[in-house]
């Protein structure tokens, strides 16, 4: 773990550190360090959460064959992101000393019906990134992805980058100018098959069918300091 400039333990909301490894350009072969904004320092524990969109995932469903009307009522605890997040992520990105660090938290928020958790890793909450907002401000939400994100995957999925005219949905990142991407909130959305999200413009949307497979994840967790 590595913050620029300080020692963790220092670390300030909104600082960047790595933690971690996990695939970030188009030949999906290399271990680039991830980058993580400090969201909350709390003296004992720091709540971060991936800077970039890492990769593009359904909240539901791993299937190439499944469309956007394929999607199945499922909550936050039962559906395939959260499982693909506390396993396959969670061991491709850290190394046994690295998740010594790593807390399990108590998930709520989660959405009527979908029962509390404790996970590893794990996505915001609608909660979450309001609070966060208010923080960190609205840019909190605008996120591009990495270009293994952006890839076309075995199962379909496919990372949706704006390229249309509202300027509030991009990002000046390195002097170049770069479309957003939507990314999956945990909480269950308007209806049961649905899932919330972070769309146009920061917004927070609520409609989003679980087997989408056009949007990102950034995942969050929290790593002890003591």
């Amino acid at each position: 773990m590595v913050l620029e400039n300080g020692t963790l333990a220092s670390a300030l909301p909104g600082e960047i550190i790595t933690f971690g490894t996990y695939p970030q350009t188009a030949d999906v072969a290399d271990r680039t360090p991830i980058k993580w904004r400090v969201l909350q320092n709390s003296g004992r524990e720091l709540f971060i959460l991936s800077e970039y969109i890492l990769d593009c995932r359904r909240y539901h469903g791993e299937c190439e064959d499944i469309t956007w009307r394929d999607c199945e009522d499922i909550t936050w605890r039962d559906c395939d992101l959260r499982k693909w997040l506390n396993n396959e992520f969670y061991n491709t990105a850290f190394n046994a000393a690295e998740k010594g660090f790593i807390k399990t938290t108590c998930c709520t928020d989660n959405g009527e019906g979908s029962p509390d958790t404790e996970d590893k890793v794990f996505l915001l909450s609608v909660a979450e990134i309001k609070a966060l907002s208010d923080h960190h401000g609205k840019d909190l939400r605008r996120a591009v992805g990495t270009d293994f994100a952006k890839t076309k995957k075995n199962d379909g999925c496919s990372l949706y980058v704006y390229d249309k005219t509202n300027k509030d949905n991009y990002i000046i990142r390195n002097g170049e100018e770069m479309g957003c991407s939507w990314w999956w909130l945990r909480t269950r959305g308007n209806k049961p098959s649905r899932a919330f999200f972070v769309g146009p413009s920061c917004s927070i949307r609520s409609y989003a069918n679980v087997s989408l497979a056009r949007d990102g994840v950034r995942p969050a967790l929290k790593v002890n300091l003591q």
